[in-house]
């Protein structure tokens, strides 16, 4: 057994940086490449591709990428394991196969399959949305479980240098590796955990080196050489995220952190098919220049099923942008918006055609997104965002033909009109169900390969332990910016958004723990959060997970929104009111 597995990711969605692996390979800093590309607007995408041609529906970059790597994957034996595979694995690997051939480079390509649940979508027609209980659509575009990561393990016990894999969770192409080199059992969850936050970290890309920090400025001056991550893994579990030497970001903890708390829900139960992760006493520490050791990760038992992520057709959608310029602009697009609503409106009407499902306006530039607390009113140049959804595209098209005539009717200062006449297309739902784990067979290519036999476990969350309430500073006192005190993350769970929250200063955590409560932070979004918000403690890193249900107007796909998965969230909360001791400004603590 070696003493350290080196694990880089070299893509974070399909569509990252080309440049990823190569720089991570030709760093000669990494044993095993992973590449993380699915997403599950990704997956109904590559299931109509499949559809239309039985060769399609995998990443198709991802066979020229590893083949243009090869000589030197093959010369410094570095494996490689992905999810490229999509919905067709083994039209991925024969593309891969093909392009080897060409090189006259052996290479063993091994596929895990099992994941797709499409044909066999019937055989679940009772099973109920796991979120909002709703029945299984009749008409799916894909149905995928997500896998774990003993099967990519299996993949390479059997001899493959090149792992594909179709849907599994995005750390299990991480903690596969982990789980072949360390020989973790299946009931060894603290391991299982521990692999699974490596993985975590770094499955995102260039966010776990500093890219998309709260403290921009001080890795914006590397944005243009931004290194890719890489966990150097131990036997034990912990590991150090770092990056290759000659690259640019930041990896420190205040950095790694936040890609910890990126969408993870309640960190004390963090489900997973291999493990119930447990991260509330994750520990981070600088050991080096952009080296940061992580340890504390615990685990338990895991679920009997297996989360499956299905997506439909809900009618058609259409999107258009303009610029509106000049004094009351903002009170110009907003009528705006309202004239065309109210125009295509009766147009439909005359056509017979129903009223359309939703409609979403957003004045940017005007801070739509800050709600009640937005200052922008004065703005002088926005884009006007408007869009809608239908069950008949054909209102959509009269949508978009009433979209662009505004530049001549409306109002003065309208220009820039991105794309031209705003078309429609599918819009397209997530379905999230759980289906028990023996109901769906999993295969490894050339391996006859079984699950491991482990108990499993309700993946409810421990009570949590009590917090020790500190007594409040008293004296003079002053309002400041949530950025003063803490830094944080935020992304999506389904419709839900999830805002992590770090504190900058120990110190500062009691003053957060009793202003930034989850009824606070629900009146802050109020605009948004339909639903619950909900507090977690994250007592190892310093602060707060915080899930808004019913907050993204259907999440993903289905969001009408600029911001559909809530990426901007936290830098909306960035800007909450807390209010400090004045002595933490004279101590240097907090900027004035």
């Amino acid at each position: 057994m070696r003493s350290e597995i080196r694990i880089g990711c070299g893509a974070g969605f399909w569509g990252d940086s080309a440049e990823g692996p190569k720089q991570l390979v030709e760093s000669g800093e990494i044993d095993y490449l992973v590449l993380d590309y699915l997403a599950e607007i990704t997956m109904s995408l590559l299931a109509r591709a499949r559809a239309k041609d039985p060769n399609a529906g995998y990443a198709t970059d991802f066979p020229s990428v590893v083949a243009g790597l090869a000589p030197k994957l093959k010369a410094q034996g570095i494996k490689v394991v992905t999810n490229a595979g999509g919905v067709n694995p083994q039209a991925c690997q024969l593309a891969i196969e093909e392009k080897l051939r060409e090189k006259g480079i052996a290479l063993k390509v091994a596929i895990v399959t099992g994941d797709d649940l499409l044909e066999r979508a019937a055989e679940f027609a009772d099973t109920r949305e796991m979120f909002s209980g709703a029945a299984m659509p009749t008409k799916l575009w894909s149905m995928n479980a997500y896998l774990g990561a003993f099967p990519v393990a299996a993949a390479l016990a059997g001899g493959a240098d090149i792992v594909l894999t179709g849907r599994c969770v995005d750390s299990a192409v991480v903690l596969g590796a982990l789980i072949h080199e360390f020989g973790w059992k299946a009931d060894e969850f603290d391991k299982l955990s521990a692999g699974s936050l490596a993985g975590h970290v770094v499955e995102c890309g260039a966010q776990a080196t500093g890219g998309i920090s709260t403290d921009w400025e001080a890795v914006a001056g590397d944005w243009d050489r931004m290194g890719f991550p890489i966990a150097v893994c131990r036997p034990d579990g912990s590991f150090i995220a770092t990056k290759p030497a000659n690259t640019g970001g930041r990896v420190v903890p205040e950095t790694v952190a936040e890609q910890i708390v990126y969408e993870i829900g309640d960190p004390a139960a963090y489900l997973l098919p291999d493990v119930t992760c447990d991260w509330r006493e994750v520990q981070l520490r600088q050991v080096g220049e952009n080296r940061v050791e992580v340890t504390g990760a615990k685990g338990r038992a895991p679920t009997a099923h297996y989360k499956v992520s299905a997506t439909w057709q809900d009618g058609f959608r259409t999107t258009g942008t303009m610029m509106i310029g000049g004094v009351d602009a903002v009170r110009k697009a907003e009528a705006v918006a309202a004239a065309i609503l109210k125009r295509t409106r009766r147009l439909l009407a005359a056509r017979g055609l129903a009223d359309y499902t939703r409609t979403d306006v957003e004045v940017l530039g005007s801070e739509a997104n800050w709600g009640a607390n937005a200052r922008r009113r004065d703005a002088r140049e926005v884009i006007l965002k408007l869009a809608v959804q239908h069950a008949d595209k054909n209102a959509l098209e009269i949508f978009g033909r009433e979209f662009i005539p505004p530049a001549t009717a409306m109002a003065q200062g309208i220009t820039g009109f991105s794309g031209g006449r705003p078309s429609p297309t599918p819009l397209v739902r997530l379905f999230s169900c759980l289906v028990p784990k023996d109901r769906v067979p999993v295969q490894v290519d050339g391996v006859d390969w079984t699950a491991p036999v482990v108990g499993y476990g309700d993946g409810r969350a421990p009570a949590p332990a009590p917090v020790t309430e500190t007594v409040l500073p008293g004296g003079p006192s002053r309002s400041v910016p949530l950025i003063a005190l803490a830094y944080g993350r935020s992304g999506d769970k389904g419709d839900a958004g999830n805002i992590g929250v770090l504190a900058r200063r120990p110190e500062f955590l009691p003053v957060l723990r009793a202003q930034l409560t989850a009824a606070a932070v629900k009146a802050y979004f109020a605009h948004f959060a339909q639903g619950a918000v909900e507090r977690y403690e994250l007592p190892g890193l310093g602060g707060f997970n915080f899930l808004l249900h019913e907050a993204l107007g259907g999440g993903g796909m289905a969001s009408l929104r600029y911001d559909p998965q809530g990426k901007m969230l936290a830098q909306i909360l960035m800007d909450f009111p807390v209010t400090v001791p004045e002595d933490w400004v004279t101590r240097g603590w907090v900027k004035a």
